[in-house]
């Protein structure tokens, strides 16, 4: 995961999944395994109809490069954000990891199947549920409701300012440090008077 040790040392990860229709479970687990210094935890599981059983996503015990630890972590959404992608914020939001800001998000949560009706006409069917071992729910139908609600075009402004201010306090009253704190603060100052 070359791209979550590039960002390691940063001060905080805005993660943009405002038009991400989706993906994998397991990059979701892998992902949010970089996002904690802690022993692997139940993430999701999913209950297959057909089986009659439920699968289980853990995050994992072990991933290369460092953890990000505590520092804030970000997620963008918008009406476009799907499946998987819901699942990392769905997760990250009930965990408490990450401040979701823009848009209510898609509500795709159950696997399911297209199946062809006529030539002209097919139906996706649901064969399973996403349980989240917090809620004991999922977003199906009703998307990810974010942390703070701004539209998709707002979203990346908004969280950036929340991220420069948490660097801009987080260094201000340090000795050795302060000057970390100014060019946070000349960015905020652009963003909020450009030009």
């Amino acid at each position: 995961m070359h791209a979550m040790n590039l960002v390691a040392n940063t001060d905080a990860l805005i993660f943009d999944l405002r038009n991400n229709g989706g993906g994998s479970p397991s990059m979701v687990a892998l992902i949010t395994s970089y996002l904690y210094d802690s022993e692997p935890f139940h993430l999701n599981s999913v209950y297959s109809r057909a089986k009659n059983d439920l699968s289980q996503s853990w995050t994992q015990a072990y991933v290369p490069g460092k953890h990000y630890g505590n520092k804030p972590v970000f997620i963008l959404t918008s009406h476009r954000t799907f499946s998987a992608a819901e699942e990392f914020t769905y997760n990250l939001k009930n965990l408490k990891r990450a401040t979701i800001v823009g848009e209510v998000s898609a509500g795709g949560a159950n696997p399911g199947n297209v199946h062809q009706i006529t030539k002209h006409f097919s139906v996706f069917i649901p064969d399973g549920r996403a349980i989240n071992p917090i809620t004991q729910t999922n977003w199906e139908g009703t998307g990810v409701t974010p942390d703070v609600k701004t539209s998709q075009n707002e979203a990346f402004k908004t969280a950036y300012k929340f991220a420069l201010n948490y660097v801009i306090n987080f260094y201000q009253d340090s000795k050795e440090y302060g000057f970390l704190a100014k060019e946070p603060e000349n960015q905020l100052k652009q963003l909020d008077h450009p030009n």
